[in-house]
């Protein structure tokens, strides 16, 4: 499948547009076992990508989405900004206009070791990366109806977290009390897969 402008466009938007529109919740998430700026903070990155989606959407989508990864690092506050950029630079270091299920299966592995350097973390401590790894193992597996197995897949690992104890980030100083909340950046990452999941179907 190639990736061509319209995509690109489309990909970005989708992507930006779903986590605006849902800042509050993650806002009401983050203020139960964080600071409180999760949605906030995510809203002001991907207000700055729609804003400079004309220019980025017109770059390969390698250098597109390096592109959002260090528009995120700027302008995204806390921990997320650099995890999130560091998601998406590593992707854009792997991706090439022609991309295949395997390409992308390599590179968002390649992507998911990266955010786990960056963060000191793993699958298990109640992160992002509790939805980012089951969605790499549906990616690898391939296999009919994708994007709708994502998209559930997705959601269904950021409730997951729910009965899980913080072990890193701001969480992780609750403790026990961690325990019986959604964490705020598995619930972006599954809003992030469920937006692109959107654009698969509409370019299948």
């Amino acid at each position: 499948m190639r990736v061509d402008h319209a995509i690109r466009t489309r990909l970005l938007i989708s992507v930006s547009q779903r986590v605006i529109a849902n800042a509050e919740e993650l806002t009401a998430l983050d203020r139960a076992i964080g600071d409180g700026d999760h949605g906030i903070n995510m809203r002001r990155g991907f207000e700055a990508v729609l804003t400079d989606v004309e220019t980025l959407s017109a770059k390969t989508l390698g250098d597109a989405l390096k592109g959002v990864g260090t528009t995120l690092v700027m302008k995204v506050g806390g921990a997320s900004g650099p995890l999130y950029g560091t998601l998406f630079m590593a992707l854009g270091k792997s991706l090439t206009e022609e991309i295949t299920r395997e390409a992308v299966a390599d590179a968002f592995g390649q992507a998911i070791e990266a955010v786990k350097l960056r963060g000191k973390s793993d699958v298990g401590h109640k992160t992002m990366l509790d939805v980012l790894a089951p969605v790499h193992a549906v990616i690898c597996a391939g296999g009919d109806d994708l994007p709708a197995r994502l998209r559930a897949t997705a959601q269904a690992a950021a409730q997951s977290t729910i009965p899980m104890k913080a072990i890193r980030g701001r969480a992780s100083f609750l403790g026990e009390r961690s325990v019986g909340h959604m964490d705020p950046g598995a619930r972006s990452s599954a809003l992030i897969i469920d937006a692109v999941a959107d654009v698969m179907e509409g370019t299948a």
